[in-house]
């Protein structure tokens, strides 16, 4: 659907954002070096997870007609060190939401996570 309306995108995007509030515990992004696997449906290697932030419930802060932006996520201590290289979203009840890949769908201060070290997300906004 390369050409949707603006209202049809938001709509998407909300209930993307009702998909990650779903189940039983919070949505959270989990930050991986290494290589991105080819698909969501293909399992994370969690040996190259570097650190697990956390969203509130719910996880919308704010649906406007131009995008959903979310509530910033906890601040987490980094369990492993390395270089970030893609981070995949989970939803309440454990599921792949999304994959992004550093540099192109989400951006970080720094890449390179130090063991002990803290990371959170300020902004995020998904836009049509």
């Amino acid at each position: 659907m390369s050409k949707t309306s603006v209202k049809a995108r938001l709509a998407m995007i909300q209930a993307f954002a009702n998909f990650m509030d779903s189940g039983g515990q919070s949505a959270t992004v989990i930050f991986y070096e290494g290589v991105q696997p080819a698909s969501p449906a293909v399992a994370a290697d969690l040996g190259n997870a570097l650190v697990t932030l956390t969203f509130p419930e719910p996880c919308i802060k704010e649906t406007t007609a131009t995008y959903v932006e979310f509530h910033p996520t906890d601040t987490a201590t980094v369990i492993k060190a390395g270089t970030a290289t893609w981070a995949r979203i989970y939803n309440g009840a454990g599921e792949v939401a999304a994959d992004l890949t550093i540099g192109t769908d989400i951006s970080l201060a720094n890449t390179n996570l130090a063991l002990g070290g803290t990371l959170s997300i300020t902004s995020i906004k998904l836009r049509p």
